[in-house]
């Protein structure tokens, strides 16, 4: 299964923000940090703002941090939130499928059985699990690394 570039920058930004809960930060930080685009990524952060993971603040003393604790945010509700669909093949799609035999596939149902398990997976685990322990500080001093700033 392969996520969208879309789910993929959501889950980046708010691995970034969690990271430095005590202060807002940009998105052309950000932007930097990860090497994308910041226009891209100003359309994932407004949609994180929209499904009420971020916060986001406009203008020069701007900025985004998480809306949430990241104990109550799901990896699984994220993906499930950020991503269009999960069509993992031409059948799981009702209305544009074409597969001539989609009634005697014997396909169908271990995909789907795998589509499940593996957002079953992802339900397991919150922002904080991501960050928890020495992975907080870990990944700061990457993230800085990365900006050249010293925080």
């Amino acid at each position: 299964m392969r996520l969208t570039k879309h789910t993929d920058y959501a889950l980046r930004v708010l691995l970034y923000t969690a990271a430095f809960p005590e202060r807002l930060v940009s998105t052309e930080e950000i932007s930097n940090t990860y090497g994308i685009s910041n226009n891209h990524l100003i359309k994932v952060v407004n949609n994180l703002g929209k499904l009420g993971l971020l916060e986001v603040r406009r203008g020069r003393q701007g900025g985004v941090r998480l809306a949430r604790a990241p104990e109550d945010i799901g990896i699984g509700e994220v993906v499930r939130m950020t991503e269009p669909d999960f069509h993992m093949v031409e059948c799981f799609d009702g209305p544009t499928n074409t597969c001539p035999i989609v009634r005697v596939c014997g396909l169908i149902k271990p995909l789907a059985a795998a589509k499940e398990a593996f957002l079953a997976s992802l339900d397991g685990y919150t922002l904080a699990d991501a960050i928890s322990g020495q992975r907080q500080p870990k990944l700061r001093r990457t993230l800085l690394q990365l900006t050249g700033s010293d925080g």
